[in-house]
């Protein structure tokens, strides 16, 4: 594991953004920085930027490639559900995937009542909301109670500046986002992928607690897309620490950024409060460790500083494509 002084010291070489602009026209989400490429195919560079409350807070050395690998280890996990986005991986960072033409929802999975956001489910049944996303769910449960089976709340896709908004089954289909047949498979695919990662994270003595899905259309087929059961995307427990004391299991995602900006009133609105270097250090040693953990794979850290290094890799990989088919590009 890598020391907390010596992630102290990667901090200034974390990857905030970089320019893609000799690869083709791109786009920025939160996270990822995105070219469209010929062939219907797509760059994807993950960077260190994190976000929560909908909002980018800062950078964590060595997140993007931690998110990008354990990305592709569990795209490799699941294939066998739902086919996924990559091509290619040319580099740590790095993603080549089909265009895909993405559904205007996110697919949220939750196997136990927790959270601390707004949204949360654990936050809206603490307020006494019974029936969040048509979904009823009984009076006398805690928080981090597990629940009877695991359940779909989707959201919107919030416009930047935004914040996802809670939608129900019923809403999509009557909205015309995702047609009834098309939204029945999603939620089919969802929960198979669900639970094949618990019981993969339960081998590795972790809970997969709830989820994040995207899924997009390729050629009309369902696929998987942008990342999976990555710490961004998912929350994961400890096991032995949920089992000793449910009310306060240890984490090994985002979580523990969340109750840090929540301990100081922060929930989304307004600035945000400056992370320390010290905190950025625990922040990333605590995402390695989720790699880890997860895989059971020791993580390797690629070549800093990384923007000369992907943009290196980049260029050496598009020759020789080009040299190997001239009409590619």
């Amino acid at each position: 594991m890598i020391s907390l002084k010596d992630l102290q010291a990667q901090i200034p070489h974390a990857l905030s953004s970089i320019d893609l602009s000799d690869f083709g026209s791109g786009s920025y989400g939160k996270v990822r920085e995105m070219v469209a490429l010929p062939n219907q195919q797509r760059l994807l560079v993950t960077t260190d930027r994190i976000s929560a409350f909908d909002v980018v807070l800062g950078v964590i050395p060595y997140k993007g490639q931690v998110l990008n690998q354990l990305s592709a280890w569990w795209f490799e996990q699941t294939k066998d559900i739902v086919p996924n986005h990559v091509l290619n991986i040319p580099d740590e960072n790095c993603l080549i995937a089909k265009e895909a033409q993405p559904l205007p929802v996110e697919v949220v999975v939750r196997g136990y009542l927790t959270g601390v956001t707004k949204t949360s489910l654990w936050t809206l049944y603490n307020s006494g909301t019974r029936d969040a996303y048509d979904i009823a769910l009984p009076d006398g449960l805690e928080k981090n109670d597990a629940l009877p089976n695991a359940i779909i709340t989707p959201t919107t896709k919030a416009l930047a500046g935004g914040h996802d908004e809670q939608i129900t089954a019923e809403q999509i289909v009557r909205r015309g986002l995702v047609s009834a047949s098309l939204w029945a498979e999603v939620e089919q695919v969802a929960l198979a992928l669900f639970a094949r990662g618990q019981t993969l994270a339960a081998k590795q003595g972790l809970i997969l607690v709830d989820t994040k899905y995207e899924f997009g259309l390729v050629n009309g087929q369902l696929h998987l897309i942008d990342e999976v059961h990555t710490p961004d995307s998912s929350r994961y427990w400890i096991q032995n620490s949920y089992l000793a004391d449910k009310s306060k299991p240890h984490s090994i995602d985002k979580e523990f950024l969340r109750v840090w900006f929540h301990q100081r009133g922060y929930t989304g609105d307004g600035a945000p409060p400056t992370m320390p270097n010290e905190f950025i250090a625990q922040v990333a040693q605590r995402y390695i460790s989720a790699y880890e953990q997860i895989t059971g794979l020791p993580f390797v850290p690629a070549a800093q500083p990384a923007k000369a290094r992907i943009l290196e890799r980049l260029s050496s990989h598009f020759a020789v494509l080009n040299q190997t088919n001239p009409k590619w590009w």
